[in-house]
């Protein structure tokens, strides 16, 4: 358990010094919600949908906490590179405390960068509806967090270079992303579309924390949180099982 707790605070000093990081970190939220926020707010009102902006604020939220969370296994590509895993590796401990440090320590960074997001956009405008069910939605980031943070632990121990996991990454961020209806409703889809979004996991993510902040939801709270404990269960238990693999 020391080993858990040495390598989750390590993965938070790491983010806190880099101030760079956390700076950029909130650039692309913030052009989602000026971009689509309020460019598209007309046309959403329009259509009978209210404020887009309460509307796309949770899927930015959901977004944020994605990326960072499965980008935590560049981290482990760097640490490779440079021997520190190695030296973690060889150490007495079991393997699995290592692996569910490291995701531990990813997913309170991820939090924390949703954190951040959200105060962005409560500046923007953004109202949740109180205390009590935004408590709710802090339990669906965490989710998110530790899911993705899962995913990224496993193409992290997976792959062996840089440029092949950011062409990964990138080939899985952008469709788990655009399928979780983030930017549209989910109700009336197409046939095709709304089974891939019933099968992306990001979804029941963004319609956790629409239900929680805003009180609408598609899926159900329910099954919201029962996907994304699975996938968090899955993508964990692959992390551990890749990460036992790696030659030291």
């Amino acid at each position: 358990m020391r080993a858990m707790y040495a390598l989750w605070l390590r993965e938070l000093k790491r983010y806190w010094r880099s101030k760079q990081r956390i700076a950029l970190s909130l650039v692309q939220p913030v052009l989602y919600l000026l971009v689509f926020g309020f460019g598209l707010a007309p046309v959403y009102r329009k259509a009978g949908g209210g404020d887009f902006l309460q509307f796309l604020a949770p899927g930015v939220i959901a977004m944020t906490v994605l990326f960072s969370s499965i980008g935590s296994g560049v981290a482990l590509l760097f640490d490779r590179q440079f021997g520190f895993l190695k030296e973690t590796l060889v150490a007495p401990v079991p393997r699995i405390q290592i692996m569910l440090g490291r995701t531990c320590g990813a997913a309170t960074v991820a939090v924390l960068q949703g954190l951040l997001v959200t105060a962005v956009c409560l500046a923007a405008g953004f109202r949740p509806m109180g205390a009590a069910m935004s408590a709710a939605a802090l339990a669906f980031v965490i989710l998110i967090a530790i899911a993705f943070a899962g995913l990224g632990a496993t193409l992290g121990a997976s792959m062996k270079d840089m440029p092949g996991y950011q062409g990964v990454m990138s080939l899985l961020v952008l469709p788990i992303t655009l399928l979780s209806g983030m930017l549209f409703p989910l109700e009336n889809l197409p046939v095709v579309l709304a089974t891939f979004t019933n099968i992306d996991p990001l979804s029941y993510g963004v319609d956790g924390l629409r239900a929680t902040l805003t009180g609408k939801t598609h899926f159900g709270l329910l099954l919201d949180g029962a996907v994304l404990l699975g996938t968090a269960v899955i993508f964990i238990g692959l992390g551990a099982w890749r990460f036992a693999k790696i030659e030291p």
